[in-house]
């Protein structure tokens, strides 16, 4: 009997065409989530007339690199990309082993107060003092010019801690630890030579998400970190980005000067874009394997 190679339920579709029409919605996605991308990087190397014009759909429009010349001519450039791959370790460092300090106790459930920890947590979330106290805060314990200023503040994100405790209480298997105990291991042996090499896959989603916040972060650095020197890779892009506007404001007198500045504040707009976003791009590829097998493990609440 030859086997079928399409099945269907009565009144449905069949395997096949189903698979056809899943694979084609999920092609649609893709193109929505990933054009705007593309649609930047293509806008980055044309000429702003045509993009503005509507010429610029899929192939770049009056091919130029002029937006990147003068983005890679700024002196400060190579200093932010330092000063950003600096803050990006370290903070991602930092705020990992955090996350995994905090939310291990709170996944034992014999933990004393740990529901009134838990809420005290949460409540962070939703409650903050603002951007003035928080200030005041900053200033008095001497941190303002201090790259640290960048990390303790917001040294714990609940939100990840969360994530990370769920996945300590539903991916790690209890009988393990308590083989530990049995074992004489401490608490800290447990941790570290139980707990965390069987969290590399939410290890992974902690990492990315901790890259890429730190990676974009350049509004704390304006506000505790003054100056050039230490300002980060997107800081210094919007100064980039504000000088070549103010020039052009500053050429509207001029005749013909306003247009052909204003042109190359629009290229650097789109370039400064793609230079910020790049560098996570690349690594992105390399930790997706574990990212939705260790965010959904997390996600599962028990």
């Amino acid at each position: 009997m030859a086997a079928k190679t399409a099945q269907s339920k009565p009144g449905g579709l069949s395997d096949r065409t189903s698979d056809i029409i899943l694979a084609v919605i999920a092609i649609f996605i893709a193109f929505l989530v990933a054009y705007p991308l593309y649609y930047v990087l293509v806008a980055s190397v044309s000429n702003p007339y045509d993009v503005y014009a509507g010429k610029t759909f899929l192939l770049p429009s009056g091919f130029t690199m002029d937006g990147y010349k003068s983005v890679f001519a700024d002196d400060n450039l190579l200093t932010g990309f330092l000063n950003s791959v600096k803050y990006t370790v370290i903070g991602t460092i930092f705020s990992v082993v955090m996350i995994y300090l905090t939310a291990y106790p709170l996944s034992v459930k014999n933990l004393p107060g740990r529901k009134w920890i838990s809420i005290f947590f949460i409540i962070t979330m939703y409650f903050g003092g603002g951007l003035i106290p928080t200030y005041l805060v900053v200033k008095n314990t001497g941190l303002i010019d201090n790259i640290w200023a960048l990390f303790l503040p917001g040294g714990v994100a609940v939100g990840n801690m969360i994530i990370v405790r769920n996945y300590f209480e539903n991916s790690i298997p209890s009988s393990l630890i308590e083989a530990a105990k049995i074992d004489g291991a401490s608490q800290w042996k447990t941790f570290y030579s139980v707990v965390v090499p069987l969290s590399k896959p939410i290890m992974a989603v902690m990492v990315v998400y901790s890259m890429v916040a730190y990676w974009n972060d350049w509004f704390t650095a304006l506000i505790y970190l003054p100056g050039q020197a230490k300002a980060p890779l997107p800081l210094v892009l919007r100064n980039i980005l504000i000088k070549s506007s103010v020039t052009a404001a500053q050429a509207s007198t001029i005749s013909g000067g306003y247009a052909e500045l204003n042109k190359m504040t629009e290229m650097i707009k789109f370039s400064s874009i793609i230079v910020a976003a790049l560098p996570m791009l690349i690594i992105y590829p390399f930790v997706q394997k574990y990212f939705e097998k260790g965010m959904m493990a997390g996600a599962v609440k028990g």
